[in-house]
C-alpha cells in the first residue's frame, strides 16, 4: 500500500507517416544530448542554447556544422504563415527571441523530441506562459506545430497549449503556485456539506437559489480566525469582475454542469487556492481547476511551526522531543545556568561536547541541552560509493522518524517526518513504508493525492506540495493536513512539513526548470536509502 497519485505520465499517440517521422527524427537532434539518458531533465539550458538545430525536412536549407554562412534561397511560393522557409535560421527554431506560448491543460507535456512518442520531461500548469521559439519544428502527430520550450524539449500547440496569451484559461489564472514557499497556495478544507464550485462570481439571488438558506449575521470566531489566516483578499481582475464563466482547463473534470455552477466538491476535500475575492458580503477561493468556492463553507489550513534544521558546522542533528525543555549556558564559573526555552520539535546540531556525565550536551548555537530531551540523529552508512563522490544522498530512518540528507558524506539537513502507519511491516499488507534503496524520478510542485487520511473518510486531498516519486507510488511530500512530524502517520509515503518538503524540492534532483510544474527522469536523480 502507499498514498496514491494519478498517472501524470499517460503516455500519448498520433498518427506517423514516413515523411512526418523523418521531420520529427531530425528535429529529436537538438535534445539528443540533453535527454533523459544523459542527465536529468531540466538541467541544462546552456546545453539547448549551444546544441547544433538541424534542418527540418523539405523546410529548412542545411547550415554548415562548422558555423559556416547559411545558403540563401528564396521562400517557397505559398509558403503559410508562421512555417519555416529555406531562408529562416536556426535562432528560429530556439527560445530565447521573446515568443511565448501558454498552458491551457492541467498538464501539458514537454518532449523530449516533436512527436507524442517521445520521452515526457516534466510538464506544465494551466495558466504558466513560457518562452518557445518563433518557428515550429514540425508537426508530427500536432496541426498546431510543435514548439521547443525553455530551457529543453518541445510543446504541442493544441488542446493543451496556445500562442494566445489572452487565452480565457490565462485571464482567468492571475497567479501561479508560490515555488519556493512552504505553502505554494493557501490551502482549505471543506466543511460538512461541502462547498459548491460556482461556474463565476455568483449574485446574491444565484447564492440564494443554489445554496438555499440565507446567510447569517455576524462574523463567528472561525471566521476570523480564517480571515486572519488567508491574509487580505486579491483586488478582482477584469475577468473576474465581468462575471465571466470560468473555462475549463483540459484535462479538468468537469463532471455536471449548472447554470451557475458545477455540483458540489466531493466530502472531506481540500484545495489550494490560487486567489481569493471579496464579493457580495462573502469571500469566494479559486481553485486550480478554476471553480469558485464560497470560503465560509471550507476551515483554513494552520500553518505548522515545525521546522528542519540546516547542518553548518560539523557535528550531529537532533531534535527536542518535550515541552518545557530549558537550555542552558555556562556562568562565569563554568556552571551551567538556564538561559532559555528550547520548542519541542525544535533542530539543534550537537558538538560532541558533554557535560555532568553526559547528561547535558552541548549545541553548535552554543546552548546546552538535557540529552533525555533529544532524538538524535544516527549518522548513515555510504553503502553505494555515493559519498565518496561527494553526491547528495538521503538517510530516513523509519525507528527515529527522521531524515537526514548528505553532501558526500557531510550531514547538511535534517528534520522529522512521518512514514507509514505500518510501521516495519510489509508494505505488501500494511501501510508500512516501503525499505530499501531508491531514486527520485519525479517531481511536482504540487499533485493531487487520494491516499493519506485527512480523515478516515478523506479521499480528495488537491495540490500537495512538493511530492517527489521514488518508487512506485511512494514518494517525499509535504503535507498540510497534519502535524504529526516525528510520527508514523501516512499511508506510505515520506511526510515532510510544508518547509522541509520546500528546501528539499530545491535540492534534490532533477531539478525542475522555473516555470515548469514538473520534471521526469526515470534514470534517476537522487538516491534515497530507507531503513529501520
Amino acid at each position: 500500500m502507499a498514498c496514491s497519485f494519478p498517472d501524470a505520465r499517460a503516455p500519448g499517440r498520433g498518427g506517423l507517416d514516413r515523411l512526418r517521422r523523418a521531420s520529427a527524427l531530425a528535429a529529436s537532434a537538438l535534445v539528443a544530448a540533453c535527454g533523459p539518458g544523459e542527465e536529468p531533465p531540466g538541467r541544462s539550458a546552456g546545453a539547448l542554447a549551444a546544441a547544433p538545430v538541424p534542418a527540418i525536412a523539405a523546410a529548412v536549407v542545411a547550415e554548415p556544422r562548422d558555423g559556416g554562412a547559411a545558403g540563401e534561397a528564396e521562400p517557397r511560393d505559398g509558403g503559410a504563415a508562421g512555417e519555416v522557409g529555406p531562408a529562416a535560421t536556426r535562432e528560429a527554431l530556439r527560445p530565447g527571441r521573446g515568443d511565448k506560448l501558454a498552458s491551457i491543460a492541467m498538464r501539458t507535456f514537454v518532449y523530449a523530441a516533436p512527436e507524442r512518442r517521445a520521452a515526457k520531461l516534466g510538464y506544465l500548469r494551466a495558466g504558466t506562459i513560457v518562452e518557445r521559439a518563433a518557428a515550429p519544428s514540425g508537426d508530427d502527430g500536432c496541426p498546431g506545430g510543435w514548439y521547443a520550450v525553455h530551457p529543453r524539449g518541445f510543446v504541442c500547440v493544441g488542446r493543451g497549449a496556445s500562442l494566445e496569451l489572452g487565452h480565457d484559461v490565462v485571464a482567468a489564472t492571475p497567479a501561479g503556485p508560490r515555488r519556493g514557499e512552504p505553502y505554494p497556495y493557501r490551502y482549505v478544507v471543506s466543511r460538512k456539506p461541502p462547498p459548491h464550485l460556482y461556474v463565476r462570481l455568483p449574485s446574491e439571488a444565484e447564492q440564494r437559489r443554489v445554496e438555499g438558506r440565507p446567510r447569517g449575521q455576524g462574523t463567528p470566531a472561525w471566521a476570523r480566525r480564517d480571515e486572519a489566516l488567508l491574509g487580505e483578499p486579491d483586488p478582482l481582475t477584469p475577468f473576474f469582475a465581468s462575471r465571466r464563466d470560468l473555462p475549463k482547463p483540459f484535462g479538468a473534470a468537469e463532471k455536471v454542469r449548472f447554470p451557475a455552477h458545477r455540483g458540489r466538491a466531493r466530502a472531506d476535500s481540500a484545495f489550494g487556492l490560487i486567489s481569493t475575492f471579496a464579493w457580495t458580503g462573502r469571500r469566494f477561493g479559486l481553485t486550480t481547476e478554476l471553480d469558485l468556492i464560497p470560503i465560509d463553507r471550507t476551515s483554513a489550513v494552520t500553518p505548522t511551526a515545525m521546522r528542519g534544521v540546516e547542518v553548518k558546522t560539523e557535528g550531529t542533528p537532533a531534535f527536542v522531543m518535550h515541552h518545557g525543555v530549558r537550555t542552558l549556558k555556562p556562568d562565569a564559573s563554568g556552571k551551567l545556568r538556564p538561559d532559555g526555552w528550547a520548542p519541542r520539535r525544535s533542530g539543534w546540531v550537537l558538538t560532541g561536547k558533554t557535560a555532568a556525565g553526559g547528561a547535558y550536551v552541548e549545541t553548535d548555537a552554543g546552548a546546552w541541552i538535557p540529552a533525555s530531551a533529544l532524538r538524535v540523529a544516527r549518522l548513515g552508512r555510504d553503502f553505494w560509493g555515493h559519498a565518496a563522490r561527494g553526491r547528495k544522498w538521503i538517510d530516513i530512518s523509519i525507528e527515529r522518524q527522521m531524515l537526514v540528507a548528505y553532501e558526500g558524506t557531510r550531514p547538511v539537513f535534517a528534520t522529522l517526518v512521518s512514514t507509514g502507519r505500518g510501521e516495519l511491516g510489509d508494505p505488501a499488507t500494511t501501510s508500512a513504508t516501503v525499505q530499501g534503496t531508491f531514486f527520485i524520478r519525479e517531481k511536482h510542485v504540487t499533485a493531487t493525492m487520494d491516499g493519506d487520511d485527512l480523515s478516515e473518510t478523506s479521499v480528495d486531498l488537491r495540490d500537495v506540495p512538493y511530492v517527489q516519486y521514488f518508487h512506485n507510488s511512494y514518494a517525499l511530500h509535504g503535507v498540510y493536513w497534519h502535524d504529526a512530524f516525528g510520527k508514523v502517520r501516512s499511508s506510505g509515503c515520506v511526510n515532510l512539513a510544508p518547509a522541509d518538503a520546500a528546501w528539499l524540492f530545491e535540492w534534490t534532483d532533477p531539478p525542475v526548470p522555473e516555470g515548469w510544474h514538473a520534471a521526469f527522469n526515470d534514470k534517476g536523480g537522487t538516491l534515497v536509502f530507507i531503513h529501520a
